[in-house]
């Protein structure tokens, strides 16, 4: 990202940018958690009730108490810096080493994304599990010392396999993309006056095409993860229970809301990244 810019040179860029869009992109992330866990949403005052049940998870994603607020904008930072970051890097490290370009863009972010995934596990789970509208636990803490009391410290990471599952062909094909796209458009002229909004404009295309590439893998995986998340089954017996339930519908359940949740928050990352890489840059005077 950056415009060819070493990624070494620029990791609080990346992660400020993580975090830019971790906090954009909240109430974005509730409400796909919401309508892919199946959580039931009661919207109580009179505004509220003349909301269509569509638009109910919505609303209550966008009106507090916003549960977990902190401890979830901080997982998400730190995750997608990792991953982009790490990606990155790692790429300019192994393409020296006579390692191919694809492998060299895949396999960072496939290795990566599995460490951040099981790590952020216990965070995920218990940040989901808050987001119930029924739920009377009042912070993340108390999410996690449920999980622990009720399914034992293995309930902490229960659902790492749809997750993982989830979670890395989701940033393998964005990240895949993004560079295909930096490879494939045409290059910024360096003497146009215009060349600093023209750079932003590509970043803008080659972020949307990631993130909506990204998002429309992931969403099937999706709604299983949260179900076992919210039923403690495990993968098979998830897959099978939502089958039952919903017939084969599950693997749209939530799908209008997981491509806004998840592609806006990877397209947004990308582009924060690439705009503060180019603002510091123009700073320093490189080009």
């Amino acid at each position: 990202m950056g415009g060819g810019s070493a990624a070494k040179e620029h990791p609080v860029e990346y992660f400020s940018a993580s975090t830019l869009a971790a906090i954009v992109n909240y109430p974005l992330w509730r409400a796909s958690a919401l309508g892919q866990s199946g959580f039931r949403v009661a919207l109580n005052s009179n505004l509220a009730s003349s909301v269509p049940p569509s638009l109910a998870p919505y609303f209550f994603a966008f009106s507090p108490p916003y549960k977990g607020l902190g401890a979830t904008i901080m997982g998400m930072s730190w995750a997608r810096a990792a991953i982009f970051y790490g990606s990155d890097r790692g790429k300019e490290v192994l393409e020296p080493m006579g390692v191919s370009n694809t492998m060299a863009t895949v396999l960072p972010p496939l290795l990566v994304s599995t460490l951040v995934q099981c790590v952020n596990m216990p965070l995920v789970r218990a940040t989901i599990l808050l987001q119930n509208p029924q739920s009377t636990m009042p912070n993340i803490r108390e999410s996690l010392r449920q999980i622990y009391n009720t399914h034992g410290i293995g309930g902490l990471w229960h659902g790492t396999s749809a997750g993982i599952l989830k979670t890395v062909p989701k940033y393998c094909t964005a990240i895949f993309v993004k560079d295909y796209m930096e490879r494939t458009m045409p290059p910024v002229d360096p003497e146009s006056p215009t060349r600093d909004r023209d750079k932003l404009v590509h970043s803008a295309i080659k972020s949307s095409a990631a993130g909506v590439a990204g998002a429309a893998l992931t969403n099937p995986l999706d709604v299983i993860r949260n179900e076992m998340f919210k039923t403690n089954l495990g993968l098979f017996d998830a897959i099978r229970s939502l089958h039952n339930e919903l017939g084969y519908s599950f693997l749209v359940r939530g799908m209008s809301k997981n491509l806004v949740a998840v592609s806006i928050p990877v397209a947004s990352t990308i582009f924060f990244t690439d705009a503060f890489i180019q603002c510091t840059n123009s700073r320093q005077g490189v080009d």
